[in-house]
């Protein structure tokens, strides 16, 4: 439910609580997607052969855990900012710009899993063709323990709206990918970048993303793999420019 000083989506808070006090039924695209992201994240893999109604009832059988939730969703709301979802609510749905979550949020956020359907997802790109979507997600440390040498790539913050990404080692910029990625705003594509400090959390958990939001192709260098500097369409602020953008120094 957001761990240590990662930065909680106000939103997301508001409409779970909402959802666990019975008063916003998932009647949109929109709300369908807060729900599955509310149950996902509670369930896990546990809940993956259940359909969306049958993790709702099981949740609503214990009134005590719906309580022990509402407070920690109270709690969190507290502690959240305010923030603004941005001017791409098809695409972004329930998640908001800045905001962290874990990938498996952001794999239901954007409509390409849900709890009872999840289809492999391991690499760090994700086209969805249905929506015209590239999710790149970045991981800015890499250890050789948990990456390749063919998955080391440079991925780093230049400015508050720029950042350098290097696609995968197969990919050359004559590829279709390749096109796509240049050419975006002619096909109509919007990337759309994930990013997190380091693979795994002091606990041990996964580290979830933060949301830096749609992005335009600005340029390119070299081909298998491409190093893209990408134009962010929010500005990264002051906390997390200082957090990510240290991977670049020296």
């Amino acid at each position: 439910m957001g761990r240590g000083s990662k930065r909680r989506d106000a939103r997301q808070i508001q409409r779970w609580l909402l959802m666990l006090a019975g008063e916003n039924s998932a009647s949109s695209i929109e709300d369908q997607r807060f729900l599955e992201m509310l149950h996902g994240t509670l369930w896990g893999d546990q809940g993956r052969e259940w359909s969306i109604d049958a993790a709702d009832q099981r949740l609503r059988l214990n009134p005590v855990v719906v309580n022990d939730l509402r407070a920690i969703l109270g709690f969190q709301l507290l502690r959240a900012p305010t923030h603004h979802a941005g001017e791409i609510p098809h695409l972004s749905g329930p998640l908001t710009i800045h905001a962290h979550y874990t990938r498996d949020q952001i794999l239901v956020g954007l409509g390409h899993w849900s709890l009872s359907r999840r289809p492999d997802q391991r690499e760090g790109v994700l086209h969805i063709l249905s929506s015209k979507v590239d999710a790149l997600f970045v991981t800015l440390q890499k250890t050789e323990d948990d990456y390749s040498p063919t998955t080391m790539y440079e991925d780093y913050l230049i400015s508050h709206d720029q950042f350098h990404w290097q696609s995968q080692s197969n990919t050359s910029a004559a590829s279709p990918t390749g096109q796509r990625y240049i050419h975006h705003r002619l096909l109509g594509y919007t990337p759309l970048l994930f990013v997190r400090e380091t693979r795994d959390l002091p606990s041990g958990l996964s580290a979830p993303y933060a949301y830096f939001g749609p992005c335009e192709y600005l340029s390119h260098e070299g081909s298998r793999s491409m190093s893209i500097i990408w134009k962010l369409l929010h500005a990264v602020p002051a906390r997390l420019f200082r957090v990510m953008a240290r991977q670049n120094v020296g």
